[in-house]
């Protein structure tokens, strides 16, 4: 099911970069949470362990090492020679299936455990629709919804991006969605995420940072120095590349508190991932004009839960006001008739070196979408002034 070590989203491996340079004696848990109560059909553990063992066979070949290289310039060549000698270990990750519930955790040095979150994903998702073989749309049908919507987003004026590798159909679908955006998207579609699908077929992969990033903070520093410490450490080690920051890991209102001068300067702009759209849009718009920023000069990423609706909304709203980007997954690599799985991986502890296990938590601005022990949310929330 995974294909290539660079079958994986951008951002696990520009965060890898940086936790090499900034944290490499730092331990991390995470732990799969099913938000959408999906029941896993008998013998499923079993299969994903068998997948997982695959994983370990996975390598960096040549050609992948120096398209990195060439594409991924801000990436340092030590780094490079890191993941030339990177390999998946399964002992690191634990799953056990009790009925239909499943439960999956990884646990490691951070560094190392970084790189499973999304391909666990994706094998769960894919696994998934293989073992219950759910009837769907045929190919000819799924190609012709993302020209339909590839359509509109031209007519919109719009860039879109392909972020669906962790909820995907199957491995095969988001290649087919990338290839079919590529030979129509034309300039509309500016890339995708997953770093194979990006070299395959010679785009642009997109992507920065995740949560994880915020949330380790958080355990190091605290939660009032956490977006302050992990933005100042991500311009440390890109020096102004990869300049989409994050914004909702304690709430944009907490994240625009450390957005000071320097910070809304020095990023192109921040991603949206949590809460009302166009809400986000007017405090994102009021804190450049706060700054003497013209908004025009930045941009907005969504990524969002977004369908053709949506983003048309969005773009509309926005026009003439800040530019807009759209980074689309499940949308559009699970559009094939079946239900898409809600589930996600999320830090669930880590232990900064000298420091003990400390639990994280991310807030977000979609109150249902909060991850980590209630007695952490509540002490989060205190500590940064966040009400309910």
């Amino acid at each position: 099911m995974i294909r290539s070590i660079l079958d994986n989203d951008l951002y696990k491996l520009t965060m890898q970069n940086a936790v090499i340079k900034s944290f490499p004696r730092a331990k991390v848990r995470y732990q799969f949470i099913n938000r959408g109560q999906t029941k896993f059909p008998e013998g499923f553990a079993h299969e994903l362990r068998k997948e997982i063992q695959k994983l370990a066979r996975l390598s960096l070949k040549p050609e992948e090492k120096q398209w990195l290289s060439n594409r991924c310039y801000y990436l340092d060549p030590t780094y490079l020679d890191f993941l030339d000698s990177y390999r998946f270990n399964p002992e690191e990750v634990g799953i056990i299936q009790q009925g239909n519930d499943l439960q999956v955790s990884v646990e490691g040095l951070w560094y190392h455990s970084i790189m499973w979150e999304v391909p666990l994903m994706a094998m769960i998702s894919e696994l998934y629709y293989k073992m219950t073989k759910p009837e769907t749309y045929s190919v000819d049908k799924i190609t012709d919804i993302v020209h339909r919507k590839m359509a509109g987003y031209k007519m919109l004026g719009i860039k879109v991006s392909d972020f669906g590798t962790r909820r995907r159909y199957s491995f095969e679908n988001q290649e087919r969605v990338v290839q079919a955006l590529k030979n129509y998207g034309g300039n509309s579609f500016s890339g995708s995420s997953n770093v194979f699908l990006a070299m395959k077929y010679d785009i642009t992969p997109i992507g920065t940072h995740a949560h994880e990033w915020f949330m380790f903070h958080a355990a190091q520093f605290g939660y009032k120095s956490a977006n302050k410490t992990a933005l100042e450490n991500w311009v440390n080690t890109y020096r102004g590349d990869l300049g989409i920051a994050l914004s909702d890991t304690f709430t944009t209102e907490a994240f625009f508190r450390s957005f000071d001068t320097k910070f809304a300067k020095l990023f192109d702009g921040v991603r949206h991932d949590s809460g009302d759209p166009l809400t986000f849009a007017d405090k994102a718009v009021a804190h450049y004009e706060k700054l003497r920023i013209d908004p025009m000069s930045k941009v907005i990423v969504f990524s969002d839960g977004l369908d053709p609706q949506t983003v048309e909304e969005i773009t509309k709203y926005c026009r003439g006001r800040i530019k807009v980007n759209f980074g689309i997954g499940t949308n559009f690599t699970n559009d094939v008739g079946v239900k898409p799985l809600n589930i996600v991986i999320k830090l669930s502890e880590a232990k900064p070196e000298g420091l003990d296990w400390m639990p994280t938590v991310k807030l977000s601005d979609t109150k249902g979408k909060y991850t980590g022990n209630e007695r952490e949310v509540q002490l989060c929330k205190m500590v940064l002034g966040i009400g309910d």
